[in-house]
């Protein structure tokens, strides 16, 4: 639909990361917008701040009446019988899925994305940083809430937009970037994908869509036959990678600092803004995006810097002499070890404490051994039960799959209800909360606790 005929655009499912980023991008462009959710979030609260109506019954009576200048986007989360998915269906509306609606916008624009596994969202939002620092500038479409906007949307005149290219739904597919990284290619989503196979399969679909440099995590299995685009390597300090770190330094602070090996050269003492060894990882992507597509190398440098990272990616809430809480939005099994790798690095010898939700039935019982595996190296577990998202319960799939298997030399497994009341008889000293669920509405509780010790 041209956007001249457009009025109207309704989102069904608008508090999901993703969608409440392209809302947002629709009511700057000065359309009207509104939208379904299930339940209030925070989200929510500020699309409803910035003049975007949103409600939480499913009902039909509140979608814009005008099929024919209506645009309705909706997330592969939301159920298929929903009624309002099944009304706009059946009135002749223009259907998209969320996918399809932000390949349409960057259609036409420089498009640099990220995909993987994990380590897209704290990837993408650096790539976005580094271009607004240096004064190039981009649009920005992100998995998560930058800490130093403070939002998951960038707007910029810059015909240039950063987008986080998701795997769930094949959705990364409808997009067609000059530069892209993929981080990681592990199984997931194996609801939709089946196997691992069928996994790197996409992938490397996705791959095939980059016209110019794609960037990929060395070792991936892509190869230059499979892609017309120019391939280099990244890696966290493996030298037979194109970009690489050396001379690798760990600050009293937790911060790093090192030096960025490229096929320019090396780019010297580059201190990482954000916490940990992952996102060194995560800042030698980005700078290879970024050198790629030509900012000058002491920007680059300059912009890492000052990066804050992403909301619910190793992100430090309590900072005290003994006692410590970080927040993150792990809920996959090599997200968990490396998140708690991570952490070991930072914090040496200090006893660490992990509150993990799991997400979903099917990952819980796909994944449960390995779950197990990741969560050993804790100090002390304290585990949840499982948050359904946008599942039905499987007989017999519960968190004493993964619970049982745990070698962590304490571990106990409690309801979400008795949280609070299990860390306030804890000696803790580094807490770290995980999940992709609603854990994050404790994250409040638990700050207000740990800072009246």
């Amino acid at each position: 639909m041209g956007e001249s005929k457009l009025k109207y655009v309704y989102f069904i499912g608008i508090g999901g990361i993703g969608m409440s980023a392209i809302a947002r991008w629709y009511k700057f462009r000065g359309l009207e917008v509104s939208g379904y959710d299930r339940t209030p979030s925070p989200l929510t609260a500020s699309l409803e701040a910035e003049g975007i109506s949103v409600h939480f019954e499913d009902d039909c009576t509140r979608i814009p009446a005008d099929a024919g200048s209506t645009l309705v986007i909706y997330t592969p989360a939301v159920p298929a019988d929903l009624k309002e998915l099944v009304f706009v269906r059946e009135h002749g509306y223009r259907v998209v899925k969320r996918s399809l609606a932000l390949g349409e916008i960057t259609k036409g624009q420089t498009c640099l994305a990220v995909a993987g596994t994990h380590g897209k969202t704290t990837t993408s939002t650096l790539v976005a940083h580094i271009l607004t620092e240096s004064g190039a500038g981009c649009s920005a479409f992100l998995g998560g809430i930058s800490k130093n906007y403070g939002t998951n949307l960038l707007m910029s005149s810059t015909p240039t937009v950063v987008a986080e290219a998701d795997e769930f739904d094949r959705s990364f597919l409808q997009l067609h970037p000059q530069i892209a990284v993929i981080t990681a290619m592990d199984a997931d989503h194996l609801d939709i994908y089946g196997d691992l196979q069928h996994v790197q399969e996409a992938f490397r679909a996705f791959a095939s869509q980059v016209s110019d440099t794609l960037i990929l995590k060395y070792g991936l299995p892509i190869s230059q036959d499979q892609v017309s685009a120019r391939i280099l390597s990244y890696h966290f300090d493996d030298a037979a990678a194109d970009f690489h770190g050396g001379n690798l330094r760990l600050q009293a602070d937790g911060h790093y600092i090192f030096d960025l090996v490229h096929p320019g050269g090396v780019l010297k003492d580059i201190r990482v803004g954000a916490l940990g060894w992952v996102n060194v990882e995560n800042s030698i992507a980005a700078a290879a995006v970024c050198l790629q597509y030509g900012v000058d190398p002491q920007r680059v440098r300059a912009a890492i810097g000052s990066f804050t990272g992403a909301r619910r990616r190793l992100d430090e809430h309590v900072s005290k002499p003994g006692l410590t809480y970080i927040d993150d939005y792990a809920h996959h099994p090599a997200e968990l070890a490396s998140a708690i790798s991570s952490l070991r690095g930072i914090f040496p010898g200090r006893k660490i404490t992990g509150v993990f939700q799991p997400h979903l039935y099917t990952r819980t019982r796909d994944f449960a051994h390995e779950f197990a595996e990741a969560l050993s190296a804790l100090d002390c577990l304290i585990l949840l039960d499982i948050y359904p998202a946008r599942e039905e319960p499987i007989p017999g799939v519960t968190s004493e799959l993964i619970f049982k298997d745990v070698t962590a030399p304490r571990k106990m497994l409690i309801r979400k209800e008795e949280l609070m009341d299990v860390l306030a008889g804890e000696e803790l000293d580094v807490l770290a909360t995980f999940g992709a669920g609603n854990i994050d509405r404790y994250i409040e509780p638990i700050e207000q606790l740990l800072n009246s010790r």
